[in-house]
């Protein structure tokens, strides 16, 4: 099974560290954040992958070469300009015949992509859409409320909701819901649901971190330094 990685961002939110160096090349603990997408992806066996590259993609190119160094067998898809993340793999069509992954090239995860693309071919969806759940506390009590009537209060509720890892598992239908330059979440997914075709929801128990900001990118390496020192420390 081929997995297409999206690595052609310009990352413009985690300014200045990405005006010299592609968003998915950024370090954390001393590693590209697409080495540890690799990683994961060859621990659950998915070692054929298609890298698609832009920003300045010779920095990703020079690193990870052909792949065979890190386990894998890499191929590169190189954008001229921006395509956006469904647009991107629409020159793949030919080489993407047979169920496949999309991820981005910029997460830190350890998710089990196995047990995803395992559910996915039970029932064959579309497209399955890797979910992790997320919680925020408010921070105030809340009424409940019938109308003006009062039914009962809870004090400082949860509030959870699924988000997008955006980590997808399609079947080579997907082509026919995409036009160039769309994003998968804004364009194709809604219109595969308006056509009543089936869009599964797969919901991981790893961990999932997306670094879409300066400040968590800054407070990771932080908590990986820190975890650093605590065991040369111990040591």
């Amino acid at each position: 099974m081929k997995a297409v990685l999206l690595c052609g961002g310009l990352g413009t939110r985690l300014r200045p560290y990405t005006y010299k160096t592609p968003k998915s090349m950024l370090e954390v603990g001393g590693k590209p954040l697409l080495w540890y997408v690799i990683s994961n992806l060859r621990k659950n066996g998915i070692t054929d992958l298609i890298l698609n590259v832009g920003y300045l993609n010779e920095q990703i190119r020079d690193y990870f070469k052909d792949g065979k160094e890190f386990g894998v067998n890499i191929e590169y898809s190189i954008e001229e300009e921006a395509l956006n993340t469904a647009g991107s793999i629409l020159p793949l069509k030919e080489k993407l015949k047979e169920t496949f992954i999309v991820s981005m090239g910029d997460q830190l995860t350890n998710v089990n992509i196995r047990e995803m693309v395992e559910e996915h071919k039970k029932s064959k969806p579309v497209a399955t859409v890797g979910l992790v759940k997320h919680k925020i506390p408010l921070e105030y009590g809340v009424a409940d409320l019938d109308g003006n009537r009062i039914n009962g209060f809870r004090e400082k509720p949860v509030i959870e909701n699924h988000i997008n890892t955006a980590t997808y598992v399609f079947e080579p239908e997907v082509f026919g819901f995409i036009k160039e330059k769309e994003d998968f979440a804004k364009d194709v997914l809604p219109r595969i649901i308006e056509s009543g075709k089936p869009i599964n929801g797969f919901t991981f128990t790893g961990t999932w971190f997306d670094m879409g900001r300066v400040s968590d990118y800054e407070k990771f390496n932080e908590e990986i330094s820190m975890v650093k020192l605590t065991e040369d420390l111990k040591s």
